[in-house]
């Protein structure tokens, strides 16, 4: 029995790595084979490549997204356990290697295609929403994201993680987001 949501699983996770290896020149037929689909059963959930980049893009995000609230103490209710939540995520998936560098290579690599640019700023709105209503001083929320985020990239630079330094900037910026005012 077919189950369309999980051809689409199936598909979106194909084309996640297909893309992060091949870039978005990467055929459709690479894309289908890949999933283990035809290429018209990629089409009847994807009517284009562009449909196919722009869905991916949006689950990058969701993704993440899920990640962040699966990390989020629900015991914690002070100003900020959403950005703990992030800090948590973020370094949860570069310490165990859940593709965290990749993500971000995947995302760069789909910016180019029409739309994406505004996927992503929808979930940057998003997010910003979220932080405001979150409680912590907006100052304190940008250098956090801002390091959180970089910590992802340098990974992608230095080849990998050292594991105390990742524990010890983890550690550093939690502190940072139990903090009252700005800095």
């Amino acid at each position: 029995m077919r189950d369309a949501g999980r051809t689409r699983r199936t598909v979106l996770d194909a084309a996640a790595r297909t893309v992060a290896v091949k870039g978005t020149a990467v055929s459709l037929d690479a894309v289908a084979k890949a999933a283990g689909v035809s290429k018209s059963g990629l089409l009847h959930h994807f009517p284009s490549r562009d449909e196919l980049f722009l869905a991916l893009a949006q689950d990058l995000a969701e993704q993440f997204v899920a990640a962040v609230q699966a990390a989020v103490d629900p015991r914690d209710h002070a100003a900020g356990r959403l950005v703990r939540g992030y800090i948590n995520a973020t370094f949860n998936e570069i310490a165990h290697g859940v593709s965290a560098p990749e993500q971000v290579m995947l995302a760069g690599a789909l910016s180019s295609v029409p739309g994406v640019d505004r996927v992503l700023r929808e979930h940057t709105d998003r997010w910003e929403k979220a932080f405001e209503a979150d409680g912590l001083h907006p100052d304190r929320v940008l250098l956090i994201i801002r390091a959180a985020d970089g910590a992802t990239v340098a990974a992608i630079y230095e080849g990998g993680a050292n594991p105390e330094e990742l524990q010890h900037t983890r550690e550093l910026l939690l502190r940072l987001s139990h903090g009252e005012g700005g800095l």
